[in-house]
């Protein structure tokens, strides 16, 4: 039976990297689907009964059954479409190593990276930094072992690594561009810089990488409330 584009819908919003795992992964399967747009500050109906447990984006609706969490998106994806391009390796230990990096990714990196545009005091910021470059070093190193010198982690075409991390680079260049700080670097990251402009331009992924500067005023809203939220009562 055909699947039509109202069979598969995601809920979530434009700039959360999280989401982007969903969309880049639909793309790479050619999957058409409905984007459905949350609004900031609050959750529609739809959400809290798709996801009542974590109430958060994004959430994958295949028919009318709910799937949520980023990652084990991806993974339902690459198998229920299984005629597209594999997400995952092939390989058990190859497997193994992308859900070891896609975790390190999310779970330690990326609050690092996040660390950076909260420090108030230039000694915090600049230990997020170091953190920062030291997890982008550990990547490089991966990268050179999983891509076998090809343009992806997934060697020839993106993989499930290049989803997990390369949904945070329109971030990393906003932090990059508020901070003044150069983050991914030709000297000391070549293959993940080469590996980055490759992956932006993939036609799967270049369509929902948000730009930059638009990502940037999403920034400084958030550090706003941030702020506020963090400020004594008068």
């Amino acid at each position: 039976m055909a699947i039509t584009k109202s069979d598969v819908k995601v809920l979530g919003m434009w700039p959360s990297p999280f989401v982007m795992r969903a969309r880049i992964s639909l793309n790479l399967k050619s999957v058409d689907y409905e984007f459905l747009q949350e609004t900031f500050g609050s959750k529609s109906q739809l959400l809290l009964q798709s996801n009542p447990v974590y109430k958060k984006v994004p959430v994958l609706i295949h028919g009318d059954k709910p799937i949520c969490e980023s990652l084990v998106i991806v993974e339902y994806i690459d198998e229920v479409w299984a005629s597209g391009p594999s997400i995952l390796p092939c390989d058990p230990y190859d497997r193994a190593t992308a859900r070891f990096w896609a975790a390190y990714v999310s779970e330690k990196w990326y609050p690092s990276l996040k660390g950076i545009g909260a420090a108030q005091e230039e000694e915090a910021k600049k230990a997020a930094v170091e953190q920062v470059e030291e997890g982008l070093a550990l990547l490089e190193e991966a990268y050179e072992k999983s891509s076998k010198g090809k343009d992806f982690f997934g060697g020839d075409e993106i993989g499930y690594l290049d989803i997990a991390f390369g949904c945070f680079l329109g971030w990393l260049r906003v932090i990059e561009k508020l901070n003044g700080v150069k983050l991914l670097d030709q000297t000391k990251t070549p293959g993940l810089v080469n590996w980055a402009d490759k992956f932006c331009a993939h036609t799967a992924v270049k369509d929902v990488m948000p730009e930059t500067d638009k990502l940037a005023e999403i920034a400084k809203i958030l550090a706003a409330k941030l702020r506020g939220a963090a400020a004594p009562p008068k």
